[in-house]
């Protein structure tokens, strides 16, 4: 695909970007993005018909342990360690 840079692009991306440029920085402005253009058009000379497709670039795994259900604390062991409880439950600060 061919980008052309012209002064009609340029004005459409400083006007979506939000930059009033002068004609200074609008000739700049061009003359750096013929050049990103252009180190990006290389890739397009890149013969990638014998590379397989990779959606995922990094192998996903799962990197946590398995779930496995364990012996839990009953309630009274829970409550056990603490002063801040009220009717079976932990008490907490008020919250307004």
């Amino acid at each position: 695909m061919k980008t052309e840079i012209n002064e009609e692009l340029i004005e459409h991306v400083s006007k979506v970007a939000r930059l009033d440029l002068t004609e200074k920085e609008k000739q700049k402005f061009s003359e750096e993005l013929k050049e990103i253009v252009a180190a990006f058009s290389k890739l397009d000379e890149v013969d990638t018909t014998k590379t397989e497709i990779s959606l995922q670039p990094v192998e996903l795994k799962n990197v946590l342990r398995e779930d496995i259900p364990e012996k839990c604390l009953t309630q009274e062991e829970a409550l056990s360690l603490t002063k801040h409880k009220k009717d079976g439950y932990f008490k907490g600060p008020k919250a307004i």
